[in-house]
């Protein structure tokens, strides 16, 4: 499992994230992904000052949505959940955590902390 702490970023108007063993910094998501991330942090208070974010290529307890993905496109792959229909294209910074893009992947959410 891996993990990441994203927050909404009021310059961008988006999710974005920073990891520096990854050499990421204010890494946004986009295309789909920030309506996901709605979705994923609804019952978080605040989450737009941070929450944590766990996510992994297999399934593991407690894990709140998965998603599929679909097909790779300009280095990155779009993938789609079931519930809700949702859509949206990873960049090419998922490969700093995979050394492929993963048949699924399977995310939770939680508050930082």
């Amino acid at each position: 499992m891996l993990a990441i702490a994203p927050y909404y970023c009021g310059a961008t108007q988006t999710w974005v994230f920073d990891d520096p063993n990854a050499g990421l910094e204010r890494e946004p998501f986009v295309a789909g992904v920030p309506a996901m991330i709605d979705h994923l942090v609804r019952d978080i208070p605040n989450a737009r000052d941070g929450f944590r974010m766990i996510f992994s290529a297999v399934p593991f307890p407690g894990y709140q949505q998965e998603a599929v993905r679909e097909y790779a496109e300009s280095g990155g792959a779009w993938y789609r959940t079931v519930e809700p229909p949702l859509r949206g294209w990873l960049c090419p910074a998922l490969f700093r955590y995979f050394d492929r893009a993963p048949e699924r992947l399977y995310v939770r959410s939680e508050p930082l902390g």
